[in-house]
């Protein structure tokens, strides 16, 4: 059997300032979470940048943008909150950290790409990732909503909205978002079990598949004892 070398990559290394911008990035992204709910709070934040910084540094991006980009990807989140939804934080949250990044020692490649990397991270709508680190925003953001996190968050989030544990009585295609019928098995099943298949870079898909099945085993199971069947 032939056996093919693994392939290497080799994360483009920081700028020797890039420790102390990283920090002041990381303060002024912070102050944006005081009004957020506890879903898509600061933990989720840095939860991300960890998994940005280990997809990146696999897939060879640029450091330093992607961990910008991570600190300040959901900046805009308490916008969309207080919308139920109505308005895309990715969209508030580009415009904002352009606003951000202005006056920062940032050459202008750098500062564009960390503003699309945001702008790019939800996808649901407009523009899709097309940088390598828009890339692995887009699957750390991804798989911190999928496997055990994503259960819990997924739960988390629905008890926000003081939504059921289950309505088994409703099609949830048709259950609308924001309501009480917005359930953790909602998410899974109109957003969490389509995850895995969005996901970009090699890396990603790897680090994806084990959530997704452990994220899928538990719903099955969550049914089964919600219907006293186990």
């Amino acid at each position: 059997m032939t056996h093919r070398p693994c392939r290497t990559y080799a994360a483009a290394p920081l700028p020797d300032d890039a420790l102390p911008l990283l920090s002041h990035i990381r303060e002024q992204a912070r102050g944006h979470f005081s009004q957020v709910r506890g879903s898509h709070d600061w933990d989720h934040t840095l939860r991300v940048h960890r998994l940005c910084r280990r997809i990146g540094i696999a897939e060879g991006a640029d450091l330093l943008v992607v961990e910008a980009a991570a600190y300040l990807h959901d900046i805009g989140r308490a916008d969309q909150d207080r919308t139920d939804g109505k308005r895309c934080h990715a969209e508030t949250g580009a415009i904002m950290a352009r606003e951000i990044l202005s006056e920062m020692p940032l050459d202008a490649n750098r500062r564009k790409n960390i503003i699309h990397c945001i702008a790019a991270h939800r996808f649901r709508r407009g523009e899709g990732p097309r940088t390598l680190e828009a890339k692995v925003l887009f699957d750390a953001d991804k798989l911190d909503a999928i496997g055990a996190i994503g259960v819990a968050r997924a739960f988390l989030f629905a008890g926000e909205l003081g939504a059921r544990l289950h309505s088994p009585e409703v099609d949830v295609a048709q259950s609308p978002a924001y309501s009480v019928n917005d359930t953790g098995y909602r998410e899974y099943v109109v957003k969490l079990s389509r995850i895995r298949e969005r996901i970009l870079t090699p890396t990603g898909r790897r680090l994806a598949d084990t959530r997704h099945r452990f994220m899928t085993d538990f719903f099955n199971r969550f049914l089964e004892e919600y219907k006293g069947e186990r």
